[in-house]
């Protein structure tokens, strides 16, 4: 054996000790044998016969359960002379066995090591037929052995015998297959040649992670139990499974062998004979047997390791560079010491404070990326949660017909007014200013929360060291938001009283009363003439329907001829009502007169009512303060003087002279009520009290309802107030929609963003408190030193393979 080879496999029995030494399991993915057989295919006994002792357990059912990894090592001599080689010398030299769970103690009685294997198995698989997947290590140091590392593995079985589990070959094939899976193992797969080479389970396992056969090498057992007339040669030759490494066959001792105790050592020779003397194998005498299945086991081992080693320091480097990047995780461990004590105090705050302010300027370098967090958590609360939140309100929505009329009533006072009063504008809108006030308090709220959750998770595997010292930075930050809250909770409630405080009406994006009574006007002629439409329509069409009979059906042309009749004296009734629900005043200065219309407009009842509802509008509103009975008599309704009308440009009431007031408006119309009928006059009334409601639902926006009937003026200064608080209301909200989330940036985010670092040093940088925050957690401690225990293995094994100049 070359003196290379030697050393290239004590490298990897070093690396083997120390990884199992130190982290228990192959994490390097060292070169080794594993071998792979049905039960009773013969494992057993070729691994004794490579050994030359009788060392493993034997009897029915699974006997290996857990992986056996052997390490064989070769003795030298202690002379070099020829003598020294012989067979009786080399039987006197001391050979022993060592077992990792046991260091420091030798056993050189193989039977020992038969029981401890058997012990040891069933301390950890328990005394079942369960298997379990940690390992026993044995070392064997022998001077008639060659250095060799191979792993035995549970035989394949199919059917559960006893209490074997009832997966026992789904655990088997699992295990099996984790260990023939990673590319630096050598598969040795037994297979008894006493049954169809097809049929072998190991070959299949080993097909399937090794497709090819580059690292697989076949034995197969039982050669001399083949039906006469019958030989292996084929299999052997690899003209029918080829494989690179090729098939060794061997002979073991059966079981009348072992039961009449036959040595090993005869057991070879006479394996050895069987070769010489069989007609279909004599020829391939030299490349059968276990002598020689040792031999290239060996040298495919040293091949392997060589082929391998660069891959071993290249991972090698990778996990040193792993581990080194997971301890650094940790913390600097140049802190750990008394006196520098308050620098990594320091230092950890400092770290906690940019991870807070990082995660809300989104420049943390640790992003989520499964939801919002931080900073553009807290711009979705502003422009989609608060912004929705402010679109869903409804100005008006809360405001019925009866609570306007009495607001516009109330404003009055004693004295009935010429126009709608601003006092019962200011009532209503302030109410509805109000409204806003709930979300933006719920914004500063949600912005509040995100800023606890984000302190919370500013946390790094350093600060985990020390979970008392994360606990109070996190409740410092929490009462440093906590008394934020406050400031900007109260400067949001301060925004929607200073928008009450004072209704700007001469706001540029006002609507104002101007524009508003014109949306109105046009809004109810609108409405009307579509009404009267409709009515015109249903009655054409019931018409149609009883001179379908007699007459046969219309015509496309009289259909078409007939509603352009309908839509002309729609219009021409409708300019008629509308020119009869003016004042004097509109009809002299023309329709478009805003203030005229707002000094005295009245809309015309039903054609039904033939003009009563003018007397009867001025009844309603003027008995609800003087009752129904003592009403005023003609022509002291109203001092003379000049009437007041609205401005546009100017934004308020303004004194004109020119135009009749709304006093000379109602004394005429009184002096034309005067002459009524009690007929009409009665109809009137019954009108006034609602119970002509159903016919002329469609001058009110209100629906059926149980509130009392409306005027015509009640209706229309309705709905002028309602169009003033919406318009007005829009401009409040769009002003709290811009003014809330520049509060709560300036008061809350900004404010706790500029002064963290500050609390966090001025609460919890003190002496007496260092021991206390520095308390370091166990389990994280225990990870830490796991770490720099498997760093330090690392490092050994990269000096123990670079001793290698390949």
């Amino acid at each position: 054996m070359a003196s290379l080879g030697e050393d290239l496999l004590g490298i990897v029995n070093k690396l083997q000790d120390l990884v199992f030494n130190t982290i228990g399991n192959d994490s390097l993915d060292l070169p080794q044998i594993v071998v792979v057989g049905s039960q009773s295919s013969g494992k057993s006994s070729v691994l004794e016969n490579i050994v030359g002792r009788d060392f493993l357990p034997r009897g029915s059912g699974i006997v290996t359960r857990r992986p056996l990894i052997l390490q064989l090592i070769n003795i030298p001599t202690d002379d070099d002379s020829p003598e020294a080689h012989t067979s009786a010398a080399v039987a006197t030299q001391p050979e022993w066995a060592e077992f990792h769970h046991i260091p420091n103690r030798r056993f050189t009685e193989f039977q020992d090591v038969k029981r401890e294997i058997e012990n040891e198995t069933a301390r950890i698989a328990g005394n079942n037929k369960g298997i379990n997947r940690q390992p026993i290590n044995l070392k064997i140091y022998s001077p008639h052995v060659l250095s060799l590392t191979l792993v035995d593995l549970p035989g394949l079985t199919k059917v559960p015998i006893g209490d074997q589990p009832t997966d026992i070959e789904k655990q088997t094939r699992n295990l099996i297959s984790e260990y023939i899976a990673k590319p630096n193992s050598i598969i040795l797969a037994v297979s008894p040649a006493n049954v169809d080479i097809v049929n072998s389970e190991a070959l299949k396992l080993a097909r399937h992670v090794d497709p090819l056969g580059r690292r697989t090498i076949g034995v197969l057992t039982k050669i001399d139990l083949m039906d006469h007339g019958t030989n292996a040669l084929d299999i052997l030759s690899g003209r029918v499974y080829p494989l690179k490494l090729g098939f060794i066959g061997v002979v073991n001792r059966s079981q009348q062998d072992i039961q009449g105790n036959k040595s090993l050592a005869e057991a070879l020779k006479s394996e050895a004979d069987f070769f010489k003397h069989h007609p279909a194998y004599r020829n391939m005498a030299n490349r059968c047997g276990t002598q020689f299945l040792a031999k290239s086991l060996n040298t495919t081992l040293m091949a392997h390791i060589r082929e391998r080693l660069p891959d071993i320091k290249a991972r090698l480097n990778t996990l040193m560079g792993q581990t080194q990047q997971e301890l650094a995780s940790y913390g600097d461990m140049h802190f750990s010491g008394k006196e520098h004590r308050g620098s990594l105090v320091l230092q950890l705050m400092t770290r906690f404070a940019s991870s807070f302010i990082s995660s809300i300027d989104g420049t943390s370098t640790e992003i989520s990326t499964k939801e919002l967090c931080g900073g553009a958590r807290i711009y979705y609360i502003f422009n989609s949660v608060f912004g929705n939140s402010l679109e869903t309100i409804d100005p008006t929505t809360n405001l019925s017909a009866l609570d306007i009329r009495t607001a516009i009533r109330n404003s009055t006072g004693p004295r009935p007014s010429l126009f709608v009063p601003e006092l019962a504008f200011d009532l209503l809108v302030k109410p509805q200013i109000k409204l806003l006030e709930i979300p933006s308090q719920r914004c500063v709220e949600l912005v509040y929360e995100e800023l606890i959750k984000i302190c919370h998770t500013c946390g790094s595997t350093e600060l985990t060291r020390f979970p008392r010292l994360q606990g109070k930075l996190i409740e410092v930050v929490s009462d440093l938001l906590r008394e934020r809250l406050g400031p900007a909770s109260s400067y949001v409630e301060s925004l929607i009283a200073i928008q009450r405080a004072y209704i700007n009406t001469n706001h540029p994006n006002f609507l104002g009363a101007a524009a508003a009574m014109s949306n109105v006007v046009t809004n109810k002629q609108e409405k009307e003439r579509k009404r009267f439409l409709q009515d015109e329509r249903e009655r054409r069409e019931r018409r149609r329907q009883k001179e379908l009979g007699a007459n046969g059906a219309d015509t496309p042309e009289d259909d078409e001829e007939n509603g352009d009749k309908i839509e002309n004296l729609a219009q021409r009734k409708q300019l008629h009502k509308g020119q009869r629900s003016m004042s004097p005043a509109i009809r002299e200065n023309g329709a478009g007169s805003i203030a005229a219309t707002i000094n005295g407009a009245r809309s015309s009842s039903p054609p039904r009512f033939n003009g009563a509802a003018v007397g009867g509008a001025r009844d309603s509103f003027l008995n609800y303060f003087f009752g129904k009975e003592g009403g005023l008599p003609g022509g002291s309704g109203a001092g003379q003087g000049s009437s007041s009308s609205y401005n546009p440009n100017l934004g308020r009431h303004v004194s004109q002279s020119t135009e009749p007031s709304f006093s000379q408006s109602i004394r005429r119309q009184e002096d034309r009520a005067i002459q009524r009928t009690p007929a009409q006059q009665l109809r009137e009334d019954d009108y006034e009290l609602g119970r002509a409601q159903r016919d002329y639902d469609y001058n009110s926006p209100f629906g059926n309802n149980n509130e009392p009937a409306l005027t015509d003026r009640e209706a229309m200064e309705t709905e002028l107030i309602r169009a003033l608080i919406s318009s007005y209301f829009n401009i409040v909200r769009e002003s709290i929609a811009d003014q809330v989330p520049k509060a709560v940036m300036h008061l809350l985010v900004n404010h706790s963003k500029d002064v963290v670092q500050n609390r966090l040093v001025s609460e919890l940088y003190r002496e007496d408190l260092f021991e206390e925050l520095l308390y370091e957690d166990d389990a994280v401690k225990k990870e830490r030193e796991k770490c720099e225990k498997l760093l330090k293995t690392y490092r050994e094994a990269a000096k123990i393979v670079g001793e290698v100049g390949i």
